[in-house]
């Protein structure tokens, strides 16, 4: 139980219909921030906003089928590798530049792509996925990541979840050590 006297895993108790999609992202990032006090661990931190935003997008019916990070590969940093994740077994390395991940990490923007068939170059880790929003996590100019997450429909994400997971990108940048 953490301090607050609220166990880890109520974070993530939401029930479908119950917020909005704003009040469900506020909520996400309260819990996200309350959860990153105990560590600066990137892998730690990255592993629970997974869930939070797997189990948020849940409660809200949009059919999130991953939601995780990519991070810039310690060896090679011309490439992203797979980090913490809630979905399937997913790409495990993504050049920088290639497909929307690799895209967002180049460019330093938030890629939102209503309809993946329409973006050029689009890296197909799961052939279901039909929209996706990639938002890079970067530090004094320096890309560490991106924030990705896949959705089963078209047009799954629009400019408040840019605006939200912007915001918990920055939280990340603030919270984590890579």
């Amino acid at each position: 139980m953490g301090e607050d006297g609220k166990h880890h895993a109520d974070y993530t108790n939401l029930q479908s219909g119950q917020l909005t999609k704003e009040e469900t992202l506020q909520h996400i990032l309260l819990s996200y921030e309350a959860l990153a006090q105990d560590t600066t661990n990137w892998i730690t931190n990255l592993s629970n906003l997974s869930s939070l935003l797997w189990y948020g997008y849940h409660s809200l019916d949009i059919p999130v089928n991953w939601s995780g990070f990519y991070v810039l590969n310690p060896e090679d940093d011309n490439e992203l590798i797979l980090g913490p994740f809630q979905g399937k077994v997913a790409c495990q390395i993504i050049k920088i530049g290639k497909g929307v991940c690799g895209t967002a990490a180049s460019s330093k923007l938030t890629q939102l792509v209503p309809d993946v068939e329409e973006f050029p170059g689009h890296i197909a880790c799961d052939g279901e996925t039909k929209s996706e929003i990639v938002v890079p996590i970067v530090k004094d100019d320096k890309v560490l990541g991106v924030l990705d997450l896949d959705c089963l429909k078209l047009g799954g994400f629009d400019k408040v979840d840019e605006k939200y997971l912007g915001e918990l990108v920055e939280l990340v940048v603030k919270t984590c050590k890579f």
